[in-house]
């Protein structure tokens, strides 16, 4: 009787299937962290938590990478090179002009899309990567501008390289702004809806550039008096440059000449700082909304005048957009939805005044936002009028095509 159930054993243990690894295992963990990240920091995301949404276990995921820092590095590592891979595999020499950059856009597109929920990693978490990383990552993205910015100079062999590589980036920025947002609309709808802004953007003149380097330290009009306002506006500046769970109450209180005890006079925490920001951003953009709605003469003009009242507002404080998609998640969830009411109604004034669907309305407006913070990055924020004014040019074709 032992015997046979010893058997019974055996051959029972012969047809269950082995456990094995998978082959993918890391890959699929670097994903799994690469979407974590994006969608909630840098900071607030644990490992336990990632090996969890794997199906392993903390110390399994230590066996292939030696901390979070490391994780984060190979996930922003990963997006840049497979955005290169996809762009340099449908980049055809060979194609005519037009063919050879619309197969490229689609490839980028397309693939942003499948990666929608991952793929902003490196555009709002690489504050947190030490230089040597984000160099080498940067040059994998300098990579990925090149190629597109060789099929678009052979479209338009006429354009100066300064104009090829700000119309390159307004079309990367925004095929990237998908992953900003969570607006619906179709795969395919969306497919189409990016490269018919992308050749909007493709056939934009934009007003020349300014022809002298911009100043160092350009002036920005007089100081505030007020203690509250200097901490709102150090506040960001010191979340941008090094990130919300590096900034302390006493650095951001030294940055406008008072102790982290006199900061707690205007504010209770940090993220009650942070969200202070956040809402007088807010109100600024309703302000300027409601002014351009005022002085407008059609529909078209007012949502040219928002993007123009837009970008000076933004060019002003650079930091605050990257601040906000970055360091959302750290707010407490009341505030989350608060902000998130005001930022939609924001959005949604603005789609208002397009023609066509309202869901493609809003990518667009999505999308020319991204036009700010991408080609302001590339033009260093100089808020000289003749940069301005290429931004806006950028922002105008995104939103009425």
């Amino acid at each position: 009787m032992v015997a046979d159930r010893s058997e019974a054993g055996l051959a029972s243990a012969r047809r269950q299937p082995v456990q094995r690894r998978p082959k993918d295992r890391k890959a699929q963990i670097v994903r799994v962290a690469a979407r974590a990240f994006s969608e909630r920091g840098y900071h607030p995301v644990g490992v336990d938590e990632i090996a969890a949404e794997v199906g392993i276990s903390g110390p399994a995921l230590y066996r292939h990478f030696t901390n979070k820092y490391a994780l984060l590095v190979a996930a922003a590592e990963a997006g840049a090179r497979q955005l290169l891979e996809v762009a340099q595999g449908a980049d055809d020499p060979e194609l005519d002009p037009e063919s050879r950059l619309t197969a490229l856009i689609r490839a980028l597109a397309e693939h942003t899309i499948e990666v929608r929920r991952e793929g902003g990693l490196y555009r709002w978490e690489r504050r947190y990567l030490e230089r040597e990383d984000r160099v080498r990552i940067r040059e994998i993205y300098d990579g990925l501008h090149a190629t597109v910015e060789g099929a678009l100079a052979a479209r338009r062999p006429e354009l100066p390289d300064a104009d090829v590589r700000l119309l390159a980036t307004g079309m990367l920025g925004a095929i990237g702004s998908i992953t900003a947002h969570r607006t619906a609309l179709a795969t395919g709808r969306l497919t189409e809806l990016l490269i018919d802004i992308c050749h909007a953007l493709l056939v934009t003149e934009l007003p020349p550039a300014p022809t002298q380097a911009a100043p160092r330290s350009p002036v920005r009009g007089l100081p505030l008096s007020s203690k509250r306002e200097q901490l709102l506006t150090e506040s960001i500046r010191i979340f941008g440059r090094q990130g919300y769970h590096e900034a302390s109450i006493e650095e951001i209180g030294a940055a406008v000449g008072i102790n982290a005890s006199s900061v707690y006079r205007y504010f209770t925490s940090k993220s009650d700082l942070l969200a202070a920001a956040f809402h007088r951003t807010g109100e600024r953009v309703a302000i300027a909304n409601a002014e351009a709605l005022a002085e407008a003469t059609s529909r078209a003009d007012a949502a040219t005048r928002i993007a123009e009242r837009f970008a000076r507002l933004t060019f002003a404080m650079p930091e605050i957009l990257p601040v906000y998609f970055a360091e959302f998640s750290n707010l407490p969830a009341a505030e989350q939805q608060k902000l998130r009411s005001i930022q939609r109604q924001n959005v949604l004034e603005w789609a208002h005044l397009l023609d066509g669907d309202p869901a493609e309305a809003r990518f667009r407006v999505h999308a020319a936002i991204a036009q700010v913070v991408d080609a302001g990055r590339r033009l260093k924020f100089d808020p000289r009028p003749e940069s301005l004014a290429r931004v806006q040019a950028l922002m105008t074709a995104v939103l009425l095509g």
